[in-house]
């Protein structure tokens, strides 16, 4: 992307507040774009010479020239994985408990010189996100550090700034986790094998006079068509200021004027800050969902500062009564995939993908809208700014997951991680100020497959109350930390091959009725959402992943190509889907994984037969887009052989995930791999809004045989209909 288009993109994601735009009272200057870039194994010392490039917002080893070994560092967790699988020695984890640096240094060093503006009241540095840790000077003094990797930090630059003058701007982060406390969230994951450091996201400077706006948090309440409107103030200056605080709401699109709030007066001492709480009514409110991502936007003013956020109107939540999700005052079925955008960055096609706007809006609006998802887990490790920011915008609802993943108990015994509570309460606040704007952040993940008592008895419980919108809090494996949160599931069914005999068949699914293992929940009472499934990856070309190879081996044997082992991953994989979607036992169906990295030896891979291109495996668009299609289909058959001249019963299962009813033709045929159809029967099918219906379909096998598959077909009738649903079956009749 060129770089004058890049700064237009990223003007709203740079500001104080989350999701804001320039205003006249507040100056914002970008430094995005290429910076010198120096290392070292000193952290104190500023490198005397700059001889390399590197892009911010990216990672260093996109840095020209190429920095030797740049993300060499293996973490305790993939050490742990290692040793599990007879890979590594057993006393690595004693000799390299913070993981095991392959670099020859510690810290890399960010150098930029940029030109102030004539004097104003207040100056900030705000960094949107960098790994492993952060510290500034400002021509030539230190001015500070923030430990966080995944969160904001923000430093004033009054004291050491030039006004209208020349200044230089050195950032100083970590060249790998193991350069922060063992104690502090720096990620924490067993299959990510590069960690690689950078500045990825923006950096901008702030500029504006007192009271300068802190933060800004906008609730909606959609009963009454109102906003909550939540404004940190502070004053800077040393001396006491007296203003009003203003709120103008208009609609995103457009800039039409549809609410204002009466002027609140703010008194401030010197260093004092303040929180105004206002309610704003909305007339004729414009509620924001998937599929109509109305967005509103919220100009906020003191007098000396100004910031536009950005909002939508609407409300998400779980019910433990109906075990579903909610959305704007429904029930709402979640369909979707994860992201694990951390580990990405290890592949190596990944370059300068994430920050590229044209890609980033094709893979979080024209594809997943092709594949009917409505629902993304962001899993261990959050995205850029930008990122929300277009999930507002194409309307996607994203569970917002915080980067650890830790040990379990009878997990790799005694490798587990101890959390400084302060450390991570601090840190998750950040989190929470840097998103809570978001009308597409619905869920707060605290944790992915983890058990620690220490985010339901500290952390949540801590910072629950700051979300005025009050979100669901998902925390994995542990105990829910209220009674409508959410309770994830992962069923890997076929998880016994990774090591020994694949003790799962898909004929085990027809005896099935959809619901967890016993004890599989940390609750019975509270809604499951299914956020992982599968166990069947395959790398990009076909090739098993570290977790697949005994596995296809027993399915399919050594004797077939990647292009059938390809065809059979997309198979079972949407035969699973429709399983699970159509027993109703979950309030949605999660997928794992749309993006990741893929390359020889790692242990999860993706579906893209070309990611630079956004172009998924055609199996996988295939099958899988029929899957997860809002009328669902599923034909719980799966023998892998049927006798010919005989007549028998097919049970058909329909799910419908719209708000409305759905009543069509439902055509169940046999079919030669060629498509010419051997035997055929049909029926009406009625299903009601959000309903799910069942059938019973007989069918007169013909005397013949061969490889053939079995194919029903929901075709909606009525002008509002959707295209036609099919589920597919593998089989071979038999004399």
């Amino acid at each position: 992307m060129k770089n004058s288009a890049y700064l237009v993109l990223v003007l709203g994601a740079v500001l104080l507040s989350p999701c804001v735009e320039i205003h006249a009272a507040r100056q914002i200057i970008s430094l995005d774009g290429r910076w010198q870039i120096a290392e070292s194994k000193l952290s104190e010392e500023i490198p005397m010479a700059f001889t390399h490039t590197a892009p911010v917002p990216g990672l260093v080893n996109l840095a020209k020239p190429v920095f030797k070994d740049v993300d060499r560092f293996t973490s305790r967790e993939n050490m742990a994985n290692r040793i599990r699988s007879k890979l590594a020695p057993d006393d690595w984890l004693t000799t390299y408990w913070k993981g095991k640096v392959d670099q020859d240094r510690d810290y890399f060093w960010y150098r930029k010189t940029f030109r102030a503006p004539k004097e104003r009241g207040v100056a900030l540095l705000k960094i949107n996100k960098a790994q492993f840790g952060t510290a500034v000077w400002l021509n030539g003094e230190k001015l500070g550090e923030y430990d966080g990797c995944f969160t904001a930090s923000f430093f004033p630059l009054e004291k050491m700034i030039h006004w209208d003058a020349d200044n230089t701007l050195v950032i100083r982060i970590g060249a790998h986790p193991a350069v922060l406390p063992d104690t502090f969230p720096t990620g924490s994951d067993f299959e990510k094998i590069k960690w690689t450091p950078g500045i990825y996201d923006s950096v901008a400077l702030i500029f504006c006079d007192n009271p300068v706006i802190k933060t800004i948090q906008v609730a909606p309440r959609i009963t009454t068509s109102e906003i909550v409107v939540q404004t940190k103030v502070k004053n800077h200056s040393a001396t006491p200021t007296t203003t009003s605080l203003t709120h103008t709401i208009k609609t995103w699109k457009g800039g039409k004027q549809v609410a204002a709030s009466a002027p609140a007066t703010v008194a401030l001492q010197p260093g004092e800050e303040k929180v105004l709480t206002q309610t704003i009514k909305i007339p004729d409110a414009h509620l924001w969902s998937p599929e109509d991502p109305f967005l509103y936007a919220v100009e906020s003013s003191t007098g000396g500062d100004s910031v536009t956020t950005r909002f939508g109107l609407r409300e998400f939540r779980f019910d433990a009564a109906t075990k579903r999700a909610w959305l704007n005052g429904k029930i709402y079925y979640l369909r979707g995939s994860n992201i694990t955008l951390h580990r990405f960055f290890e592949d190596p096609l990944c370059k300068a993908l994430p920050w590229d706007e044209n890609w980033v809006r094709g893979l979080l609006g024209d594809l997943p809208k092709k594949m009917h998802w409505n629902y993304f887990r962001f899993c261990i490790g959050p995205v850029p700014d930008r990122w929300l920011d277009i999930c507002d915008e194409v309307g996607l609802l994203i569970q917002n997951e915080f980067f650890v993943w830790t040990i379990r108990p009878n997990f790799f015994q005694g490798y587990s991680r101890t959390h400084d509570a302060d450390e991570m309460i601090r840190q998750y606040k950040d989190w929470m100020r840097d998103n809570w704007n978001h009308p597409s952040v619905a869920v707060w993940d605290a944790n992915n497959e983890t058990k620690d008592d220490i985010f339901g008895d500290k952390i949540i419980p801590a910072v629950r109350s700051l979300d005025l919108s009050d979100r669901p809090w998902e925390n994995s494996y542990n105990k829910p930390a209220g009674p409508n949160d959410p309770v994830e599931y992962h069923p890997y069914l076929m998880s016994s091959g990774y090591r020994g005999k694949l003790t799962f068949k898909m004929s085990d699914l027809e005896k099935m009725d959809g619901k967890p293992f016993k004890g599989a929940l940390p609750s019975d009472t509270n809604p499951p959402l299914i956020n992982e499934y599968g166990w069947l990856w395959l790398n990009r070309d076909g090739s098993p992943t570290l977790l697949t190879e005994n596995i296809y081996a027993q399915l399919m044997g050594t004797n077939v190509t990647a292009r059938q082992r390809l065809d059979m991953y997309a198979y079972l994989l949407a035969a699973k889907t429709e399983f699970w979607r159509a027993h109703r036992q979950f309030a949605g169906i999660i997928h794992f994984v749309y993006l990741t990295c893929s390359y020889s030896g790692v242990y999860t891979a993706d579906h893209f037969a070309d990611v630079t291109r956004l172009r998924l495996d055609p199996a996988f668009a295939d099958y899988m887009g029929e899957a997860f299609k809002p009328l669902g289909v599923y034909i719980n058959f799966f023998q892998p052989t049927l006798k010919a001249g005989v007549t028998r019963e097919f049970p058909v299962m329909l799910v419908n995930d719209e708000p409305q009813p759905q009543h069509g033709q439902l055509t169940l045929t046999l079919e030669t791999k060629s498509g010419k159809v051997l035997a055929r029967t049909q029926q009406s099918f009625a299903i009601a809004e959000l309903g799910a219906q069942s059938y019973a379909m007989s069918l007169s096998i013909p005397k013949t045989t061969g490889d053939c598959i079995l194919k029903a077909v929901a075709r909606p009738e009525g002008k509002d209909a959707k295209t036609a649903t099919v589920s597919r079956r593998r089989l071979s009749v038999t004399g």
